[in-house]
C-alpha cells in the first residue's frame, strides 16, 4: 500500500494536474472500481463522493447520482471496499468527499483508521468548518491522511493562510454556489485564484463548474496548479449507466490534453 500522503507532491511541482471525481456506487459497486480504473491513466487524483442524502454543496447532476447510489444500497463499508479493491491495481492517490454526519455516525476515529486502512490518501470534509475540526485533524495526522479544505472567492486573507497550514492543496471553488456542468469560468473565478496564489505556499486546484476544455486552459494559464472535473463526468454515468466506462476514460483523456506537462 502506498503512502497516503506521498501522491499529493505531484500536485504543482510536476506539471498541472488534473483531479476526477465520481460518487461511489452510482450506480453500482463494480462499476464504480471500472470507472475508476478507466480514469487512472489520465487522472493525478481521483475523488469519491460518499453518497449522502443531502449533498447540499452539490448541483443537480451529483445529488442524482448520490441518489442513485443510496437506491442501490451504498454503504460506508462499500466505499472503503472499493479503494481497497482499487489499490490492488494503482497507487494514484484517492480522496474521498464527504459531509461531517456520516464521520460523525460512525466516530472519527474509527472513520479515519478505516479510510487509511483501505488506503485513501485524503480527505475533504465539505461541511467541517477548520474552526471546529481539531478533532478530526489529529485522527487524520495519526492515521496518515491528508486533509484537503475548500476556499471560496471571498475567504480572507487570515482564513486562507490557515488553510494553507493544514491542506494537502487548496481546493478553490470556482464561484458562489454548488457543483454543476458552466459555460464559462466566471471571472471572479480568475480573480480569486491571483489572489489565492499570493496568500498561499500549497497548490491550488480549481473546481466547481470546471467540465470543458476552454476552462482547463484558462485556469492553467492564469496559475492553476490544478482542476477538478466532476459533474461532466458524472453526466456520462447518468446516461450511460454501467457501460460509462470507455466514454469516461475518452473525457478525461481528453481533458488530459489540454494540461500541459
Amino acid at each position: 500500500m502506498p503512502d497516503s500522503l506521498e501522491g499529493f507532491e505531484m500536485i504543482g511541482k510536476s506539471g498541472k494536474s488534473l483531479i476526477t471525481f465520481i460518487t461511489a456506487g452510482d450506480p453500482s459497486k463494480n462499476a464504480t472500481l471500472n470507472f475508476m480504473l478507466a480514469m487512472e491513466e489520465y487522472a493525478d487524483v481521483i475523488e469519491l463522493g460518499i453518497p449522502f442524502s443531502d449533498p447540499m454543496a452539490d448541483g443537480k447532476a451529483i445529488q442524482k447520482a448520490n441518489y442513485r447510489a443510496l437506491k442501490a444500497g451504498i454503504k460506508l463499508s462499500d466505499v472503503f471496499d472499493i479503494v481497497r479493491s482499487f489499490r490492488k491495481h494503482s497507487e494514484k492517490p484517492v480522496v474521498l468527499m464527504t459531509y461531517f454526519n456520516p464521520i460523525y455516525a460512525v466516530g472519527i476515529e474509527r472513520f479515519v483508521r478505516d479510510a487509511s486502512e483501505a488506503g485513501v490518501s485524503g480527505m475533504i470534509v465539505v461541511d467541517l468548518p477548520l474552526e471546529e475540526a481539531g478533532g478530526y485533524l489529529e485522527m487524520c495526522e495519526k492515521y496518515g491522511i491528508g486533509t484537503i479544505f475548500l476556499a471560496a472567492p471571498n475567504t480572507s486573507d487570515e482564513r486562507l493562510m490557515a488553510i494553507d497550514e493544514v491542506s494537502e492543496f487548496i481546493y478553490l471553488v470556482s464561484t458562489y454556489g454548488v457543483t454543476g456542468v458552466r459555460d464559462e469560468v466566471p471571472p471572479i473565478a480568475f480573480e480569486a485564484l491571483k489572489r489565492v496564489k499570493k496568500v498561499c505556499r500549497k497548490p491550488v486546484a480549481v473546481g466547481f463548474g470546471v467540465s470543458k476544455l476552454e476552462h482547463v486552459r484558462k485556469l492553467m494559464d492564469a496559475g492553476a496548479d490544478g482542476v477538478v472535473v466532476g459533474s461532466a463526468i458524472v453526466e456520462i454515468i447518468e446516461r450511460l449507466g454501467e457501460d460509462a466506462a470507455e466514454e469516461i476514460q475518452r473525457k478525461v483523456r481528453e481533458l488530459r490534453g489540454a494540461i500541459k506537462r
